[in-house]
């Protein structure tokens, strides 16, 4: 789609590609940052595999924990899509990205995003019926609205976001095609543009608003309906266990949605101090992998319990694959 745009629009295009120059100001040094980011990279594909086998294997899981497998599913989508061109510029010096390759990244980064806000806020509707409205948690919540919430999200943003990179994809890059930046952009990558890039801006705007602003805007309100309900148990004792399902939740939207609004106020301030809006955007799309199965394995009991049975499993397998005996 975005090559035919290009060539749509090829009397206007007098660049073919941009150079990703990476971390700005530590050009010299950053390919020693790619230790840190793999082992980062690592974890999280490690980590999010882990949930799924552990997911798919207990049967016992409730439903609610589909969303997490599915979360699991988008957070390793997102940092394969970022890691592979950042391991590529800092391994191999391969800077040069196509335009149809530079509005397709855009195009999916922005997608796993929003589907990663959408999964938090259908995840904030489980917890409110479950301590809400426990007596009818198992008729709402179930495998049937599961499939349902999360086909919702992807046609939700995927549609919402392809304007996006086509509206990118329209402006006129005419001389400056170095970016200094470690993936595609869209705000990075349309101010290369010779023309006037507002409507880029606009829409990048509304689309925070429409997606990541209903979101947290409805997930504050689950929890706001979830503190008043907890606040008017007499037990002290259950109003601290509904408050501790609710913890791990919570840490990983508070860093999530916290990343998204600084990433959003330093890019104004990119020109005078560029390093720091870089690595935060690009640590906010590896540190969440990594941090999100770790964060609900140590703070849920079941999953906990799940994954140990797949550990023992896995360990007896092991043994009895090592001799008849050891059976």
């Amino acid at each position: 789609m975005f090559q035919s745009l290009r060539n749509s629009n090829s009397s206007k295009f007098q660049v073919s590609e941009f150079i990703l120059m990476g971390f700005p100001g530590i050009h010299e040094w950053q390919h020693w940052l790619s230790l840190p980011l793999a082992l980062l990279y690592l974890l999280a594909l490690g980590a999010n595999i882990f949930i799924l086998i552990t997911i798919n294997q207990e049967a016992t899981l409730k439903p609610t924990y589909h969303f997490l497998g599915i979360l699991a599913v988008v957070d390793m989508g997102l940092a394969t899509t970022i890691m592979s061109k950042i391991f590529a510029i800092l391994w191999f010096n391969a800077k040069v990205i196509s335009l149809p390759e530079c509005f397709s990244q855009m195009y999916v980064i922005h997608c796993f995003v929003g589907m990663e806000s959408g999964i938090f806020f259908c995840m904030a509707i489980d917890r409110y019926v479950a301590i809400c409205r426990p007596l009818k948690y198992p008729s709402i919540i179930t495998e049937s609205f599961v499939v349902k919430a999360t086909v919702l999200m992807v046609l939700r943003n995927s549609l919402l976001t392809i304007p996006v990179p086509v509206l990118a994809a329209q402006r006129h890059y005419c001389s400056q095609n170095q970016t200094e930046h470690c993936l595609c952009s869209n705000l990075g990558v349309t101010s290369l543009s010779c023309d006037d890039g507002t409507i880029n801006s606009i829409y990048q705007l509304l689309l925070a608003w429409t997606l990541m602003g209903s979101d947290l805007s409805m997930i504050s309100l689950s929890y706001a309906l979830i503190l008043q309900s907890v606040l008017r148990l007499n037990s002290a004792e259950a109003a601290s266990k509904a408050l501790s399902t609710c913890a791990s939740h919570l840490i990983l939207i508070l860093f999530f949605y916290t990343a998204v609004v600084v990433i959003s106020v330093t890019h104004s301030a990119g020109k005078t101090v560029p390093l720091f809006p870089v690595q935060l955007n690009v640590l906010h799309n590896v540190i969440p992998p990594a941090l999100n199965p770790i964060v609900y394995a140590l703070k849920n009991k079941e999953l906990r319990q799940g994954l140990g049975k797949v550990l023992t499993t896995g360990i007896k397998n092991n043994k009895c694959g090592d001799g008849a005996n050891a059976c």
